[in-house]
């Protein structure tokens, strides 16, 4: 259980399995992964526990990714239709980028010459249903990833690589030299002017996933480059 000291609650994240007590109290509000039983919060899954405030919630390490409206994710073109495109977003089901989400006009004989099989995007969760997923790239930033190095991670270990406010991904992108986007659904791509920027900046980032559960992982992380560099 994390420990209050003078009403201030210790900053450091704590692993925490179903069923175990992550604090008590009623000035405390069960968030996602948590549940109240009297005046305890606990634990629903696996995962970090992480309180912010009043609100207590798990950052969960281990599990699929399932998709949200408004998630911003990297996909594969898988297959090609009349009205669109089909993607594999790395989700228990396949996703469908229409035509008309794209930020500009494509007739139905232009799709095919626009995204081809293969191809990587990077887009936006517009609705999710029962069986299926829609996207839309027409947001800015939104579209085809070009060249650069592409990995998968954990999808719940993607806060960990962001960081808070973005503080991780800035930071390898800043010791690496590469652009990186990361995809909400664990796929993120790597542009760097050498392969070798793009290879270091992935051992970074599989350091981070590998030590996510750790508490202060940015010093981790930040001597760890300096150690390869």
């Amino acid at each position: 259980m994390i420990k209050q000291e003078e009403n201030n609650i210790e900053s450091e994240r704590k692993i925490v399995v179903p069923g175990e007590i992550i604090i008590s109290g009623n000035d405390f509000l069960p968030g996602e992964g948590t549940r109240r039983e009297g005046r305890d919060i606990v634990a629903s899954r696996y995962g970090l526990a992480e309180i912010s405030g009043r609100l207590v919630k798990i950052i969960a390490l281990s599990g699929i990714y399932m998709p949200r409206r408004g998630n911003v994710i990297i996909g594969k073109v898988n297959d090609i239709t009349f009205n669109g495109w089909v993607m594999d977003i790395n989700a228990p089901y396949l996703a469908f980028l229409p035509a008309a989400e794209c930020p500009r006009f494509i007739s139905k004989d232009d799709i095919a010459s626009c995204y081809s099989i293969g191809d990587m995007l990077v887009a936006k969760v517009d609705n999710v249903k029962s069986k299926g997923v829609d996207l839309t790239i027409k947001p800015k930033g939104l579209g085809k990833l070009d060249d650069g190095l592409v990995i998968q991670v954990n999808s719940n270990k993607v806060p960990r690589v962001i960081g808070r406010e973005g503080s991780m991904v800035n930071l390898i992108k800043q010791e690496t030299n590469c652009d990186i986007v990361v995809g909400q659904n664990g796929i993120i791509w790597i542009k760097g002017n050498k392969i070798e920027d793009e290879l270091f900046a992935k051992e970074v980032i599989m350091f981070v996933t590998e030590k996510s559960h750790l508490n202060g992982l940015t010093e981790r992380v930040e001597e760890y480059i300096r150690k390869r560099k």
